[in-house]
């Protein structure tokens, strides 16, 4: 006798998991009422907390990569700036202008 173990939808466990984190039910509680074994409720928390820190660091790679990439483009057009700060004061001393 073998007992089928029963699949839930992905939204399923999102609605489950909400009633613990969004509207404070207690894991046992909230798995009695679902007709859900509490340990499963536990682990579908789990899963999809850490899908989120997953997912977190994912999008803090990329802010770090485009945070270096800002800080060179940055440097490369202080640079420029000195740069034509300088021309600009050589070609004014040349014509008489005077400006420094």
């Amino acid at each position: 006798m073998t007992k089928k173990r029963k699949k839930y939808t992905q939204e399923f466990r999102e609605s489950a998991v909400k009633l613990i984190t969004e509207q404070g039910y207690q894991n046992a509680e909230a798995a009695r009422n679902l007709g859900i074994n509490p340990t499963m409720l536990g682990r579908w928390k789990r899963e999809i907390e850490c899908e989120v820190v997953n997912s977190d660091s994912a999008s803090a790679k990329d802010i770090q990569a485009e945070l270096t990439r800002l800080r060179k483009e940055n440097h490369r057009l202080k640079m420029e700036r000195e740069i034509l700060k300088k021309a600009a004061a050589f070609f004014a001393n040349e014509s008489g202008c005077g400006i420094k």
